[in-house]
Parts: structure tokens; sequence; C-alpha cells
């Protein structure tokens, strides 16, 4: 039934959602849509950012910590009293 509804049927429907609802009714719709969509995007691209942030902190914390020179001086020393 739906698929041979044309371009003279949809503008049938348009003009009559349009004199139910009324233009400011629709406009305050659309407005809405668009504010929903806009927080959508966001919440999607914040959400890629943490994602990111969690891996970048991950990739920091699988290095382990390195020793100065100064650290290394003292536990050689140490090794060689002990000796």
């Amino acid at each position: 039934m739906l698929n041979n509804i044309g371009l003279p049927g949809l503008l049938l429907i348009a003009v009559v959602v349009l004199v139910l609802f009324g233009r400011g009714k629709i406009a305050n719709l659309m407005g809405e849509v668009g504010k929903g969509i806009t927080a959508f995007k966001k919440g999607v691209s914040e959400g890629e950012a943490e994602e990111e942030n969690e891996r970048v902190e991950k990739a920091r914390n699988v290095t382990p910590g390195e020793t100065t020179s100064t650290e290394s001086a003292t536990a050689e020393t140490t090794d060689r009293n002990k000796v």
C-alpha cells in the first residue's frame, strides 16, 4: 500500500499535517529535533575523546620506569660492598 504513494500523496500528507498541527508547532518540533541531534553528536564526540584519553594513559603506563644514573651508581656500589 505504501509503495505507491508518490509525490501527490506526500504533498497531501504534508498539507494535512500542516493544517492539523499548525506552522508554529512544526517549527518547534524541528527545532527540538535539531537540538537532539546536536546533543547526540556532542555526546558521541566526547565519548570518543574520553576513549582516546584512556588508550593514551594505558599506553603510557605500559613502559617500565627507568632508573636515573645516580640510582644505578648507588645500586652498583651497594652490590660491590656486599661481595
